[in-house]
């Protein structure tokens, strides 16, 4: 916690040791390498490709190495592998449907929770969630999903008769309805997961920085009574980062059981 504090604190302490609370600027950090490229990278970048290495590295331990008798590290994966098959797929979806679409689910759930956990690791400092790049990726693969199941379930002009043109309503009234389910299958569903998980991500960012650049200003900068308050920061920085941790898992949950729900609306549509 402390070595975090250290972190957050250079990038919103200056040189003149006066405060600056974080700012959206945290999330624009300059680029340090392949400037000017479609490949630029800047710290944020970073982040996610250090995520991206720990998560592959993990799992293809655990792929290769999986014994009888498991560890704590195989039987943590194993917990939640089983948690996303049975407490999402299976409960949303059915036994069947989550044969087939279990990999989705759970492809959308540990890559939100890899990248929110990010943000309250020492050095990293950042979810790799918290800017609108990677939610928005993760929505649109969400969407791919659901329109693909829906399709592969129902065919092509089924699944689009059934999502726009509700059963046992008068033709009239498509001309009211067919936009509405439009907008809401086709644009509100997903633009919902990248806003939820982008918003959540940004505000606890937001938090647990303060906590930890006011941490750090009042232990080393302020005299006086006044630096009792570094105390008092410091242990609201911890709340927090415990906070964080249950923020990033339930928003990881959130988008699985999501997914889930709008794969199970498009296969079972009608």
């Amino acid at each position: 916690m402390v070595l975090q504090a250290h972190a957050v604190s250079q990038m919103f302490m200056p040189m003149d040791h006066e405060f600056h609370a974080p700012s959206l600027e945290d999330f624009f950090p300059p680029s340090f390498a392949f400037v000017g490229t479609p490949f630029e990278i800047n710290r944020l970048m970073l982040v996610r490709l250090i995520v991206l290495v720990v998560f592959t590295i993990m799992f293809t331990l655990y792929v290769r190495r999986a014994k009888l008798v498991p560890g704590r590290a195989q039987a943590t994966l194993e917990f939640l592998l089983d948690f996303v098959k049975t407490n999402v797929s299976e409960q949303m979806l059915g036994r069947t449907m989550a044969t087939k679409y279990n990999g989705v689910v759970a492809i959308v759930f540990f890559t939100a929770l890899f990248m929110n956990l990010a943000g309250i690791v020492p050095g990293l400092n950042i979810a790799g969630t918290a800017v609108a790049g990677l939610p928005l990726v993760m929505a649109l693969f969400s969407y791919i999903a659901f329109v693909y199941a829906g399709i592969r379930e129902q065919g092509f002009g089924k699944y689009f008769k059934a999502s726009l043109f509700p059963a046992g309503v008068p033709w009239y009234m498509y001309f009211l309805l067919t936009p509405i389910e439009a907008f809401s299958t086709f644009v509100s569903r997903p633009f919902s997961l990248f806003i939820r998980l982008l918003a959540n991500m940004i505000a606890g960012h937001f938090l647990l920085a303060l906590c930890l650049a006011s941490t750090n200003f009042f232990i080393l900068y302020v005299a006086g009574p006044m630096k009792a308050l570094g105390a008092l920061t410091f242990i609201s920085a911890i709340f927090m980062t415990l906070f964080e941790m249950l923020v990033a898992f339930l928003q990881a949950y959130i988008f699985a059981m999501l997914t889930a729900a709008y794969i199970d609306l498009s296969v079972h549509s009608h």
